[in-house]
Formats: structure tokens, sequence, C-alpha cells
């Protein structure tokens, strides 16, 4: 099979606006389908931007809302998949939580349109980073969400969620071929993009695409250094600090070779983890 031409979109588009984020997408999809990739990659809640405070209420739609239909005309009219993060509203889990009425949860959620249009997978973010994150959402519980693009296994996982390892090996031992993870890396941490990145793709023998957003935006400087590192840790490609495309191949052939040739995921010994998912460990 071709390998797959994917598209990072480092941008932090313009936060607050839904329309002006669409614009941006379809703009930037555009550039993506004219340079040949098959799938562009948006940063973590790009649809909406990510320091919304208590805008988050407002903003935050279901997975089949308007913001999935805008983005599955982008897909469509321009002929490639695309991932991008939201605010996710879930209306159906009223009740009690922690002696509070729950009367919505809204969760931190990446969508992935296919070309076709046709919503492929849905991911809610599982390991909130921060005061803010856990002030406005909910943590997921499914920790693999996978669908299959151009003969590729995708998993889907959102920024903190790549530096826990078991996460990223969990990917691993279901065959997820191209993680993509939309991001939100800010200061002090951009050894996250240049170091643990590239490892974590190499340890799990996968491609990880990368996705950040760029500049001041609230009390929050992200550092961009969005990346597709490939199975054998090298960088396929790399943005810079400021709003970039840039494009990288996630190649099947390679990743086969790769995995023949590297005995990670062979030579392990469950048995001798048992301590990582015990309560009494956490």
């Amino acid at each position: 099979m071709p390998p797959l031409r994917t598209a990072l979109l480092q941008s932090s588009g313009r936060p607050g606006s839904v329309a002006g984020n669409l614009k941006v997408l379809d703009e930037e999809a555009a550039r993506a389908a004219a340079a040949g990739a098959g799938l562009l990659v948006c940063p973590e809640m790009f649809l909406t931007g990510y320091t919304l405070g208590d805008q988050v209420p407002r903003l935050a739609e279901p997975a089949d809302g308007p913001g999935a239909a805008a983005v599955a005309e982008i897909a469509v009219r321009h002929g490639l998949a695309v991932l991008y993060g939201y605010p996710e509203r879930d209306g159906e889990h009223g009740g009690e939580r922690d002696g509070e009425r729950d009367r919505e949860r809204i969760y931190n959620a990446a969508q992935l349109i296919g070309p076709d249009g046709t919503r492929l997978a849905n991911y809610r973010k599982t390991h909130l980073f921060g005061g803010y994150e856990r002030e406005w959402f909910t943590p997921g519980e499914r920790p693999v969400v996978q669908a299959e693009l151009a003969g590729l296994r995708i998993g889907i996982m959102i920024c903190y969620d790549v530096e826990f390892p078991e996460n990223v090996r969990s990917h691993a031992l279901a065959g997820t071929d191209l993680l993509l993870v939309p991001t939100a890396l800010m200061h002090p941490f951009p050894f996250v993009a240049e170091s643990v990145v590239p490892v974590r793709a190499f340890e799990n023998q996968m491609y990880v695409a990368y996705v950040n957003r760029t500049g001041q935006e609230g009390e929050f400087d992200f550092v961009g250094l969005s990346c597709l590192a490939g199975p054998d840790g090298t960088v396929r490609a790399r943005a810079g600090r400021s709003e970039e495309l840039v494009l990288g191949e996630a190649d099947g052939e390679l990743l086969t070779a790769s995995r023949a040739a590297n005995p990670y995921l062979r030579d392990r010994h469950p048995g001798l983890y048992t301590s990582l998912v015990r309560a009494d460990h956490c």
C-alpha cells in the first residue's frame, strides 16, 4: 500500500471563534490536499480554542453536532480525512457525582472524520492536565480508540495522555499503526515534543503524529514543535515555533520491516508488571 501522507496543522486558529477556526481549517485542508495529503491532523481543542474558561459550556457540542457536520463538509470538499479537537457535550450522564448535581458532562475530545465525511472515531481525553482542565472537563474512560484509514490502523490520544507509557503501550498491543495526538503543549515542557514523543514511537513500534498549538493564549504559552515520529525513533517531519503546515509519510512497509527487526513487544514479560495495575501501587 502507498504511504499515507499526513499533514500536521500547527496553529492556534482563532480562539473563541468556531467560524474563524473552520475557515482556517478549510484553507489549510486545501493546502494539504494540494500537497498530496490523505490526512490532516489539527491540535487539541482546535474547533473552539483551548483557553476558554467559562465559555466551555457554551461552545461544547455533541460528537454529531454542527462542528462535526462542518468539518465533514471540509473533508469531502478536499478529499482527505481530518482529525480535530473540540469540547464534547454529553447530556446523557445526569445524576449525582461527588455530592453535586452532574447536569451534563463535557469532555476534551478529538474526532476523526473520513474523506467521505463519515465520523470514523471519537476519543475523550483520559488524563486531564492541570487545574483548568480538571475544572471544566470530565476524564474519558476508553484508553484505546481506533479506526481504519488507508490500510492503517489509526489510534487517537490527546496531549498529556501520551506522556503515560502504559497508555501508548496499550495502543501498541491493540495494533495501532499511526497514533494521532492533538496537543496543547506549553512552556516549560518542550522536551515532551523533542524527546518523549520520538521515544514513544520507537519503544512501541508505531508512527506518532503529535500536533501542537503555538503562541500565547491566555495564561498559556504553547511551544509548537509538532512532529511526525517514526517507528525507528527518527522524526520524519518537524515544525518550528510558529504557525506552520508540515507533511510527512506514514509508510506501512517501513513499519512492517521495523517491527520485524525490533523485539520490544515480543520480548515483554507481562507477568512481571502486574503491580502496574494494582490499586495499592497507583
